[in-house]
């Protein structure tokens, strides 16, 4: 009776490992490639605004990062860098900086979701015809499937600041 349930321990033990691997390595193996320079460029040569997605954060860990140049302009949001790779990330445009998890949850329903992003060295979004990047003030990644913050930069001074 021992030896089954090790066996079975066992077993159930390397199945959850293969499966945390797999939602790991999906992303990364399913992903298209990153945007090539001269899209890049072009956006870069659009620019109104600038940020930068930094490691650090306090809502970022090991797993969930975001590190590089974001540009946007009025059509395209453009990222120069890197994000840990994961399934379901999405782009918003926030009203304000948020660092964490918590911060994004209070603002989502105010905040802009701007689409998917789907690679993890570099990215480029349109922007909706119906949104105003001027109305937000920070780029923030999230993972919709599992409710988690990935990073943020903030791309002009908070709104608030200025009233």
């Amino acid at each position: 009776m021992r030896r089954w349930l090790v066996l079975a321990t066992t077993h159930l033990a390397v199945l959850a490992l293969g499966f945390g691997a797999g939602i790991y390595a999906l992303p990364i193996l399913t992903a298209p490639g990153a945007p090539d320079a001269k899209a890049l460029d072009r956006v870069a040569a659009e620019t109104l605004y600038a940020g930068r997605f930094v490691r650090d954060l306090k809502g970022s860990n090991r797993l969930h990062w975001g590190e590089g140049e974001v540009r946007v302009s009025r059509n395209h949001i453009a990222h120069f860098g890197r994000l840990a790779p994961g399934p379901d990330y999405k782009l918003y445009l926030v009203p304000r900086f948020v660092d964490t998890e918590e911060a994004f949850l209070r603002v989502k329903d105010v905040s802009r979701r701007v689409g998917d992003v789907k690679t993890f060295n570099g990215f480029l979004v349109d922007v909706p015809t119906d949104t105003d990047v001027r109305d937000y003030t920070t780029v923030v990644i999230w993972c919709e499937s599992f409710g988690q913050f990935i990073s943020a930069a903030e791309y002009q001074a908070s709104r608030l600041s200025r009233e």
